[in-house]
């Protein structure tokens, strides 16, 4: 079957991309790990030490970034639904959070230990049909938004990636509800036309 003229136009894209070729150098296995370092250095999320859950880590790009950023004293607790290849430092667990055995899980490996940052670079499967996607994201980030507001400690943080359209203005200020510090960033490795944008909230209010 030949190709639609989009997914040749992605394709070329993704191959000439500065960030996809840089990820290949740099041993990152996505080319999202540029928006998280950019992010954490911008906003002072993730230090030394800390405690990071990193949703929807597959295939573990931002995984990579938490995990060297947090250092042998740190620790990164990583969940997807799909399967991802071993990261060091990183402990995985596989299956949707939102199922007890798998909730369960994470906790049991957090072991009590609160969490000084939840990242989420989630996002649904594409249809192709702009309001059934639109709603997935949006299902995605309020669980994520909800996982964080179990495991944070007072004060930590939080980091989603959403897509503007429908439910974003809703979701802007239930984050803002309960963090005392929430900002809007669009990294220079995300793609201008994309309708991502990352919310960063710090200083959780517990």
């Amino acid at each position: 079957m030949a190709r639609s003229k989009s997914s040749n136009r992605w394709l070329e894209e993704h191959v000439n991309d500065p960030f996809v070729k840089q990820a290949q150098v740099d041993g990152y296995r996505s080319r999202a790990s540029y928006k998280l370092l950019e992010i954490s250095k911008k906003d002072r999320l993730i230090h030394p030490n800390m405690v990071v859950m990193d949703l929807g880590s597959a295939p573990g790009g931002w995984s990579q970034v938490a995990a060297n950023l947090v250092g042998h004293n740190g620790r990164v607790i990583a969940s997807d639904i799909l399967q991802m290849d071993q990261v060091a430092g990183v402990e995985f667990i596989q299956g949707d959070f939102t199922e007890n055995d798998v909730f369960d899980a994470i906790m049991e490996t957090l072991g009590g230990t609160p969490v000084d940052v939840v990242i989420s670079d989630m996002a649904p499967n594409i249809s192709g049909v702009t309001v059934a996607d639109q709603a997935a994201s949006m299902y995605l980030v309020e669980l994520a938004l909800d996982m964080a507001c179990q495991v944070l400690k007072p004060k930590g943080s939080f980091l989603a990636k959403v897509f503007q359209g429908e439910g974003y203005d809703e979701y802007l200020k239930s984050v803002r509800a309960v963090f005392d510090k929430v900002v809007v960033r669009k990294p220079d490795s995300s793609r201008a036309r994309s309708r991502e944008v990352y919310i960063v909230g710090k200083g959780f209010k517990g």
